[in-house]
């Protein structure tokens, strides 16, 4: 009996995009598993209803695209409780912010799912391109920098003018994981002199390789190499004061600041404070790509574009799916690469082996599985 794979329309708020587009619904088929689609579900990332008949998927209501689905396939986990019809231990790809929804995974376990978190694939060479944060990161970095570009009352490159020159827009990236490399880049290409910071010191020379300014604290020891799966850890409480006291005087002189540092499991770490924020000039412009963790910047409140001391705070909430079509696109590719590396033609299903199976499974025997969610 081949797997039946269902998609949903997502239903978080401000989320756009969808699990599964066209493309993959066609490579899913070529596997040899049947897809539905709930009706409604790629309309926000520009996927009409017809599109996905073509591509030889079924269109239908919830209740009967949930109907024997051993394969549920969503952007945000949905409420367990909304997956009713959807066969026992059925498997629910997504993304579940595991340590924030820690209530929703204990539900998983009580409705007898298997939870497989995307957001928890390992940082290996093999799963690279099953990856969603990073394909999701590279978006939201690049969108930041549209999102500040559109905020700023000024133009990013130098102008040179017969009735005068314009000076280039100074950018700050704080946080140079793939979000921070993307704002470096897009920010360069748009004309701006941008310099970047990160506690990892290896961060060093890919902010130079993108003709960034690096600022680093000499002389205190930061976080050598990368953090665990290739985030940035805790620092020292000596390495923390350097770094506001360096950032402070840098802070003041920028017109653009992007901030993308999160650790998991723990809230965001707090980069910019309010009087930090008191001494850049009216009309500079801050982009909290942290805002959904609890924010890097002080002040800065999810969903919302707020002023504080003449400058505008952006903290919009899933910046990704504000390119809801290249994100869709992005994200259902990578699911499709996950299912695709572990597809046993035999058992006309996918067959997880423990390197990755033990790292992203959350619940399974309606039990809560993962280690990392025992402490």
């Amino acid at each position: 009996m081949p797997s039946r794979i269902a998609v949903l329309l997502e239903s978080a708020q401000a989320e756009r995009r969808v699990a599964a587009t066209p493309e993959t619904v066609r490579k899913l088929i070529a596997l040899g598993a049947t897809v539905a689609i709930e009706s409604g579900a790629g309309r926000e990332a520009g996927i009409a209803d017809g599109e996905y008949e073509q591509a030889g998927a079924t269109v239908a209501d919830r209740a009967t695209v949930l109907a024997g689905a051993d394969i549920v396939l969503a952007v945000q986990a949905p409420d367990p409780a909304t997956l009713a019809g959807s066969v026992p231990g059925a498997w629910v790809v997504a993304a579940f912010d595991p340590f924030r929804q820690r209530e929703r995974v204990t539900g998983y376990a009580a409705a007898g799912l298997e939870a497989l978190a995307m957001d928890w694939m390992p940082r290996i060479t093999r799963a690279q391109s099953m990856d969603i944060l990073s394909s999701q990161s590279n978006l939201a970095g690049y969108k930041a920098v549209l999102e500040a570009a559109s905020a700023y009352g000024r133009a990013f490159p130098m102008m040179m003018t017969a009735a005068g020159t314009i000076p280039a827009a100074r950018v700050f990236v704080m946080g140079v994981g793939v979000a921070g490399l993307q704002a470096i880049a897009t920010a360069r290409r748009l004309g701006a002199q941008v310099s970047a910071t990160d506690v990892r010191s290896a961060t060093r020379e890919q902010i130079q390789s993108l003709g960034a300014k690096p600022i680093f604290v000499e002389g205190v020891a930061g976080i050598e190499g990368e953090g665990a799966g290739g985030y940035a850890g805790e620092t020292s409480e000596e390495y923390r004061a350097a770094q506001a006291e360096l950032v402070a005087g840098h802070i003041a002189k920028q017109d653009i600041v992007i901030t993308t540092a999160l650790i998991p499991g723990r809230p965001a770490p707090r980069l910019v404070s309010d009087a930090q924020i008191a001494t850049m000039r009216p009309g500079s412009v801050i982009v909290d790509l942290a805002v959904e963790a609890g924010g890097n910047v002080e002040g800065a409140v999810l969903g919302e574009v707020v002023q504080r001391h003449g400058v505008t705070i952006v903290g919009h909430r899933n910046m990704p799916s504000l390119l809801a079509a290249d994100a869709s696109a992005l994200f259902a590719r990578n699911l499709y690469n996950f299912l695709a590396a572990f597809w046993d033609k035999e058992a006309a299903r996918p067959v997880l082996d423990a390197e990755i199976g033990d790292a992203i499974r959350l619940t399974k025997g309606s039990q809560v599985v993962n280690p990392r969610l025992s402490a």
